[in-house]
């Protein structure tokens, strides 16, 4: 089951962010996908300012993994870069960690993913982002429940 939401301004992505922030807990996992530009680094902005973050969150594609402090830590990590690389890097330890992970471009290392996780897929629709969530796990499906209720 989808869950969709059309968001009209980079704005409106990042208070649909900060909503879903508000009901995430510690070891929750975010997969994020979208074309360049499809506003994963501002839907990530949004997540981190509901959990209160203070500091300016930027992608880490060079770095592959930035932390941030806030209510619950955060994980940002952008695994474009890594298409090719397949060693263990330790990714569990931030999945089963104590704060919330967000992998931008995640389908490239699908095999090191947990099987529970939220999947959200941006896409620009008629000079609109379409925001679809994709929950796998019963944890995810009720938090997409919620969150569009």
């Amino acid at each position: 089951m989808n869950f969709q939401y059309i968001s009209k301004s980079a704005e409106e992505t990042k208070v649909f962010a900060q909503s879903l922030a508000k009901l995430l807990k510690p070891g929750d996992v975010i997969a994020l996908e979208g074309d360049l530009g499809a506003g994963k680094t501002t839907f990530t902005k949004g997540l981190a300012e509901g959990l209160g973050i203070k500091r300016n969150v930027n992608s880490p594609t060079f770095t592959i993994i930035k932390e941030y402090q806030g209510n619950l830590p955060l994980y940002h990590m952008d695994v474009y870069r890594l298409e090719d690389i397949y060693e263990d890097l330790g990714f569990d330890e931030y999945f089963e960690g104590a704060g919330v992970t967000v992998v931008e471009w995640a389908h490239l290392i699908k095999d090191q993913l947990p099987t529970q996780i939220l999947t959200i897929y941006l896409t620009h629709d008629d000079g609109n982002r379409k925001i679809t969530l994709t929950p796998s796990g019963n944890r995810y499906e009720e938090l997409c429940k919620e969150i569009f209720s």
